[in-house]
């Protein structure tokens, strides 16, 4: 049975939340170290402190209370927008969360006529690469870089959304 979800908006709290599940399940499944939480913080920090209602929209999966999931748009100029900090719990993987967020980004930036929605993510991310590919995301780039205690390929993705 498909577990019930729901998505809300950012609520007090859950900030903080992000960044230390985020920061946990990287350092569990890939050895990330303390410098990717940094990074979601202040990714997710930026995004209060800078928040445009009409251009920037944040959701957070929920079920049975429990924080699940999260994604964000960013807005970086008046024709493209970011999405970012897409995660799934461990326990969510495979209930389609991952793609029903990513869509969720999608129809958000289509709705305020963005022309591209564009992300960054690191290669060894396959379920959430399978994500974007699916959405119909196209790999623009990669790049080697050493970070988060590793060396990565970080990737730049985009999507064209005809607007």
């Amino acid at each position: 049975m498909t577990p019930h979800i729901v998505l809300r908006g950012l609520q007090v709290g859950d900030i903080g939340w992000v960044a230390h599940r985020q920061g946990i399940l990287y350092a569990q499944e890939y050895g990330w170290d303390g410098t990717f939480e940094a990074l979601v913080a202040e990714i997710a920090a930026q995004f209060v402190k800078n928040f445009d209602a009409e251009w920037e929209n944040a959701w957070i999966a929920e079920c049975e209370g429990q924080v699940v999931g999260s994604a964000f748009v960013v807005k970086v100029s008046d024709t493209e927008a970011k999405l970012r900090l897409l995660y799934v719990e461990p326990e969510m993987r495979g209930t389609g969360l991952g793609r029903r967020l990513t869509q969720e980004c999608i129809a958000f930036a289509k709705a305020r006529d963005y022309s591209k929605l564009t992300l960054w993510t690191n290669d060894i991310l396959h379920a959430a690469r399978h994500i974007y590919q699916t959405a119909g995301f196209v790999l623009l780039s990669e790049e080697p870089h050493h970070s988060f205690g590793h060396d990565l390929v970080g990737q730049y993705w985009a999507l064209d959304l005809g607007n």
